[in-house]
C-alpha cells in the first residue's frame, strides 16, 4: 500500500506545485504588479522552493550536443545501439572522423539514471568513442518482460562487451564494478577472443568488508528477510509495469536524503537566500543538481535482493564463492582467470559510499593479469562523486584513465 499512498500523495501536491510556481512567476518578473510589492522577493522565493521541493523530478536529459575534438568543435548525437527490456545501450556518436579508442561506461543501477554520469560522459567524449548504459525505470517494464536478476544484469554487460568489439574498454563506477569484474572473469574463463583490452574500476563495492561505510552496515545489520519484507513494492496500475515488485525510487531518494539531511536543509536554505538576493547563477546551480540528484527510478526487487545477498552479506566476490544460476549456467566466477585486460582501480579519499580499499580488492582477486599491466591510484580530497564528476574528475582522475586506455590500446 506505500507505493499507492506515495501516488495518492503525488496528486494532491501536483495543483499545489504548480500553483506554487505559478505565483513564484507573479511575484518576481517585471512588469508583474505583484512583483513591486514589498517582500515581493521573499514570497517569490517562498514559493519557489515550495515548487521545489513537491514537484515531481522526471529522468534528466545528457543535453550534450557539441564537443571538442583535437581543437575542432564537432556535433554530438545520441544513438541508440542496442535496446533489452531493461537497458538501452546508448552511443554518442561525434561527427568526425578520428578514430579514438571505444570505451563501455557501465552506469550504475542504484537509483539515479545513468545521466548522473552526465559529467563523465562529457570529458570522454572528448578522445574517446563513448557508449553507455542507460537503465530503464523498471516501474516502465510490463512484466510480460519477464524478472531481472543480477545474472541478467552480468548477461546484459557481456552482451554489450561482445557486441563493441575486442578492441573495446570497459569504465565502470560505483556499483556496476561487481558485476563488470563478474561478467568480464566469465568471458576469460572460456577465453573469449572478445574480452575488453581494460577495465577501470571507481569506486565500487569489490569487497565491502573493508572500511566498511554507512551503507555497508545496512546491509550486514539487517537480514536478508528484512529487505523482502520492508522495501519492496508493487508497482501501481498507472504504470506499465503494473503489479512488478521493485525496490521504488522514492524510498531510495528518502535514503540518500536520510544520510545527510543536514546539508539537505543547509542547501535549501541557501536556495532561498539566493532567490532573495537575486543571484540567478547559484540559484541555477542548485536546480541543476537537485533535478539530477531528484530524479530516481525503481529498481526490480529480484535484483536488488541478489545485490544485496551477494555483494553485502556473502561478499561471494571475495571470497571465492559466486557461482552463477541457471541464466549463466551455473558457473564458478573466477576472476584468476583475467590475463590480457588490464587493470586501474579508482578510489576517493573522502568516499563515504564504498570506502577506502574496496575497489583496490580487485587486485588480490585477479591474480592472473601481470603486475605491469595494473594500476591504482587514490584521489586526494575526493569524494564518492568527485571521482566522476566536477574539477577533480576532469583535471586530476581523467587524465589518468585517458593514460591508461592509450597504453594498453
Amino acid at each position: 500500500m506505500l507505493y499507492q499512498l506515495h501516488e495518492l500523495q503525488r496528486r494532491l501536491l501536483s495543483p499545489i506545485t504548480a500553483f506554487a510556481e505559478g505565483a513564484a512567476t507573479l511575484y518576481s518578473i517585471p512588469g508583474s504588479p505583484l512583483s513591486y510589492l514589498p517582500f515581493s522577493r521573499e514570497i517569490s522565493a517562498s514559493y519557489g522552493l515550495i515548487h521545489r521541493l513537491g514537484k515531481d523530478y522526471e529522468k534528466p536529459q545528457f543535453g550534450i550536443r557539441e564537443t571538442t575534438v583535437r581543437g575542432e568543435t564537432v556535433a554530438v548525437s545520441e544513438e541508440s545501439v542496442l535496446v533489452k527490456p531493461f537497458c538501452e545501450l546508448k552511443r554518442f556518436k561525434r561527427a568526425t572522423r578520428a578514430r579514438d579508442p571505444k570505451v563501455l561506461v557501465c552506469a550504475p543501477l542504484s537509483g539515479h539514471h545513468s545521466t548522473l554520469l552526465r559529467d563523465t560522459v562529457r570529458q570522454l567524449i572528448t578522445e574517446h568513442d563513448v557508449y553507455i548504459t542507460d537503465w530503464i525505470d523498471a516501474r516502465m517494464v510490463p512484466l510480460s518482460a519477464g524478472k531481472f536478476h543480477l545474472d541478467d544484469y552480468v548477461a546484459y554487460l557481456a552482451e554489450f562487451i561482445r557486441h563493441l568489439g575486442p578492441d573495446v574498454h570497459v569504465i565502470s563506477v560505483c556499483q556496476p564494478t561487481v558485476p563488470a569484474l563478474v561478467a568480464i572473469s566469465l568471458m576469460a574463463s572460456e577465453n573469449d577472443p572478445k574480452s575488453p583490452r581494460t577495465m577501470t574500476m571507481m569506486g565500487g563495492p569489490i569487497d565491502t568488508r573493508r572500511s566498511p561505510t554507512e551503507v555497508n552496515t545496512l546491509a550486514t545489520t539487517k537480514p536478508h528477510s528484512w529487505f523482502e519484507n520492508n522495501v519492496i513494492y508493487r508497482v501501481p496500475s498507472n504504470y506499465p509495469g503494473y503489479m512488478r515488485r521493485v525496490y521504488p525510487g522514492f524510498l531510495q531518494h528518502a535514503g540518500f536524503v536520510a544520510m545527510n539531511p543536514d546539508r539537505h536543509l543547509s542547501s535549501h536554505w541557501q536556495y532561498y537566500n539566493q532567490l532573495v538576493k537575486g543571484d540567478g547563477e547559484s540559484a541555477a546551480q542548485h536546480r541543476a543538481f537537485y533535478d539530477e540528484y531528484n530524479a530516481v527510478l525503481d529498481m526490480d526487487a529480484d535484483y536488488y535482493l541478489d545485490t544485496i545477498k551477494m555483494v553485502f552479506q556473502k561478499h561471494a566476490l571475495p571470497l571465492g564463492t559466486w557461482v552463477t544460476g541457471a541464466t549463466l549456467g551455473h558457473r564458478k566466477v573466477e576472476p584468476a582467470a583475467i590475463r590480457k585486460t588490464a587493470l586501474f582501480t579508482i578510489e576517493g579519499e573522502l568516499d563515504d559510499i564504498s570506502g577506502s580499499g574496496q575497489t583496490e580488492a580487485a587486485h588480490g582477486l585477479c591474480t592472473g593479469i601481470p603486475k605491469g599491466r595494473k594500476q591504482h591510484f587514490t584521489a586526494p580530497k575526493c569524494g564518492h562523486y568527485g571521482i566522476f564528476s566536477g574539477r577533480r574528475w576532469r583535471e586530476m582522475i581523467y587524465p589518468k584513465i585517458s593514460a591508461f586506455i592509450r597504453k594498453h590500446a
